[in-house]
């Protein structure tokens, strides 16, 4: 396994669009990387054992590897939802070598405790600590490179996506699930009213979300070829409209439900 692994991790190049150092790689400064990958750590020690949203979002993107005839031996999973994919992977995809990849360190350290618990399903798993926009994957090594909730909150979309299909073989797959559309909707409205009414304009207070149209822009960009963007619209409803702003750092007045669209990218 472990000459394996170094096939995969041996040869690196850097096929970001600015030659940086890894966390800063990108022109584009959206996020703060290493707040983002202290964040993720305060997270692993947060998350509840099953999330019924990330769980439907992860189940819902590896049905996809059921419509495939073919196998996919080697598969990269980076970022966002770790361990709900390898849980719920069940054997799909003929998937024999994985590799976990996350920014935070906790993270990674919660899916190796996770995987001790499920049961043998003869996948040889390993972990590294790497970023989206830096992939540390040697060109041609994987079959399968699987995202769930990650890529929304890198600076360098289209190269992390440009890495991966760089990372994937010929005729390799590439399957990402992310936020978009008009995800919290509400919240975007209770922050652009009340900025409205107390600083007498508005400025960006929530994450930019890609749009159908960008997403399948985005996937052509990066030399995907026959790609494939769909929505799935999910629901999440609060106890209260204070206990769903609380989440998010923020106590404006809102409804107590709110709508989250995923786009899948294949």
């Amino acid at each position: 396994m472990r000459r394996s692994i170094a096939r995969c991790l041996g040869g690196l190049r850097s096929y970001c669009t600015d030659s940086g150092d890894g966390f800063h790689s990108s022109k584009l400064k959206i996020f703060d990387r290493h707040l983002k990958r202290k964040q993720r750590d305060r997270a692993a020690w947060l998350m509840k054992p099953k999330d019924s949203l990330v769980d439907t979002v992860a189940e819902n993107l590896l049905d996809r590897l059921e419509d495939c005839k073919k196998t996919f031996p080697t598969a990269l999973c980076m970022g966002g939802s770790l361990e709900a994919i390898r849980r719920l992977l069940h054997g799909r995809g003929g998937i024999e070598k994985l590799l976990m990849m996350d920014t935070s360190w906790d993270m990674v350290k919660l899916c190796k405790d996770a995987e001790q618990q499920m049961p043998t399903d003869n996948i040889e798993t390993s972990y590294v600590i790497g970023d989206e926009e830096y992939l540390p994957v040697k060109e041609n090594s994987v079959d399968l490179v699987i995202s769930c909730l990650g890529l929304h909150w890198t600076n360098d979309l289209p190269g992390a996506m440009i890495q991966s299909r760089l990372a994937l073989k010929p005729d390799g797959l590439f399957l990402a699930a992310i936020l978009g559309g008009e995800t919290l909707r509400e919240l975007r409205i209770a922050c652009t009213i009340a900025l409205m009414e107390r600083e007498g304009g508005i400025s960006p207070r929530l994450s930019p979300l890609a749009q159908v149209r960008d997403a399948g822009n985005l996937l052509t960009r990066a030399g995907f070829t026959l790609p494939g963007v769909d929505v799935d619209e999910y629901t999440v409803r609060y106890s209260s409209g204070k206990s769903y702003a609380s989440c998010f750092g923020f106590q404006p007045r809102i409804r107590a439900d709110s709508g989250r669209n995923l786009l899948y990218l294949a």
